[in-house]
């Protein structure tokens, strides 16, 4: 029997033509994965800067800690000092009288302007851990969105090898919770499924 070129081509058409379900679900699973990349792609992007910006304030408030131990021995140090000086100037008569009492009036000085300084570098440091805990609020916004899009992607890569509809319906389930992460990350809504984080963490 011989073979009829034109016919082969012919079939050949009809197949082009003829779209096979299993073939339009792996075009769903391609298109899925690629917005679920992207996407993750811009909020990696947003995390990293988030995290720098807590690995920032941590040390800010370290440092501003530091700082107000070391305002605060300075205090101790001159208040301890106006101690001694008022003890010593308890003898003390006319123009020696009046050196300690000079003394004592400059530390006191000293002092008082230590306990300002530090009163200012403790709202400082506190308020490094409040921008700390708010950008630490959006990265587990940020954390969450990614686990659960890893999640779906994995189910999207099963769906692609076994070619299960409800596979791919259900793992749209994880990609719609995981965009919605993501987008409150992006958006500063003030979605915090507790629990979850905490499973996570």
């Amino acid at each position: 029997m011989d073979i009829d070129p034109i016919e082969t081509i012919e079939n050949l058409d009809d197949n082009a033509h003829t779209e096979h379900p299993s073939n339009r679900l792996n075009m769903m699973v391609a298109i899925t994965v690629a917005l679920l990349a992207t996407f993750m792609g811009i909020c990696k992007v947003k995390d990293d800067n988030i995290v720098q910006a807590m690995q920032q304030a941590q040390a800010n408030k370290l440092d501003h800690w530091a700082f107000y131990q070391a305002r605060n021995i300075r205090e101790e140090v001159a208040r301890s000092t106006i101690v001694q000086l008022r003890l010593a100037a308890s003898g003390k008569t006319g123009e020696d009288k009046a050196a300690y009492e000079a003394a004592i009036a400059n530390y006191e000085k000293a002092a008082a302007d230590q306990a300002r300084k530090k009163e200012e570098l403790k709202q400082q440091a506190e308020q490094d851990q409040k921008d700390y805990d708010a950008a630490n609020f959006k990265d587990d916004q940020f954390d969450l969105s990614d686990a659960l899009i890893a999640i779906a992607i994995s189910l999207l890569a099963v769906t692609a090898l076994t070619k299960q509809k409800w596979l791919y319906w259900t793992a749209l389930i994880p990609t719609g919770f995981g965009f919605f992460m993501g987008l409150s990350g992006l958006l500063g809504w003030s979605t915090h499924p507790d629990f979850l984080i905490r499973l996570l963490s």
